[in-house]
């Protein structure tokens, strides 16, 4: 998973040690061996990507700049909704960068189709100029890896493109806090029809918190194992798609609170 608030992220794979990508104009720093080695970029063949943005000027110029990162192939884009339901099925790419706000279908209802759709659907990571855009909670409860930020460095652009197509996510805690703190709390009953034991409601919460695996086993002084078994658990009792859409159930059953730091 990549947490982050507004300038920094960190890299947390499930099995994984964290791997810091530092503010603007620094490189990578890595600890651990992340899960990234795994990426099929890694592996000598490129992840392929579809970027949807309704701004011409916008997808040209994250086209331009995302072709030229290592272990990426742009293979399509799209203006709407519509288009990129239409070239995902067409192109099959590894991930779909979304945008949110797209003219004749959403970037949310997009995500709802791509992931409706196909048993194995394109990875989709949501992109907005606003962290603070109501529209990216329910894009990740539909089903999207994560978001990240039009501002950010076209680098950690595509390091977050890399690392979901490793089948990790992507969350911004701070910013998700935010959100999800002007939403009612429309999941309120999933956590008692699920039927979390009391453990995996304390592995959810330090989920919340953006730990990784190991992170979680040390916090718990339990087995890395454990923690996997438990994880599993809650996605499957949630019915959530991946780790940021069970944090995003985490926040609004009010499990998880604003301000929640562990």
């Amino acid at each position: 998973m990549i947490v982050s608030d507004a300038a920094t992220a960190v890299t947390t794979g499930p099995d994984a040690s964290s791997a810091v990508i530092p503010d603007v104009g620094t490189a990578p720093a890595t600890a651990g061996t992340p899960d990234t080695a795994d990426t099929p970029a890694t592996a000598g063949t490129p992840v392929t990507l579809l970027i949807a943005d309704d701004d011409e000027v916008t997808r040209s110029g994250l086209r331009t700049l995302l072709a030229a990162q290592p272990g990426i192939a742009v293979v399509g884009e799209a203006a709407d909704g519509v288009e990129a339901v239409e070239q995902a099925r067409r192109l099959r790419p590894d991930v779909v960068l979304m945008d949110v706000r797209m003219p004749r279908r959403n970037g949310i209802e997009a995500t709802r189709h791509l992931l409706a759709e196909s048993a194995e659907p394109p990875k989709v990571v949501v992109i907005t100029t606003f962290e603070n855009d109501g529209y990216v909670t329910a894009a990740l409860s539909a089903g999207a890896s994560g978001f990240v930020l039009k501002r950010l460095p076209v680098r950690q652009i595509a390091e977050a493109v890399l690392v979901v197509a490793a089948g990790e996510a992507i969350l911004f805690p701070a910013a998700l806090r935010r959100m999800v703190a002007t939403r009612p709390l429309g999941s309120a009953e999933a956590l008692p029809k699920a039927a979390l034991t009391g453990r995996e409601e304390e592995v959810l919460r330090l989920m919340a918190t953006g730990l990784s695996n190991p992170e979680i086993a040390e916090s718990l002084t339990v087995s890395l194992e454990t923690v996997k078994t438990h994880v599993g658990n809650v996605l499957t009792k949630l019915g959530a798609q991946n780790r940021t859409h069970a944090v995003v159930i985490a926040y609004e059953s009010g499990l998880v609170v604003p301000g929640f730091a562990g």
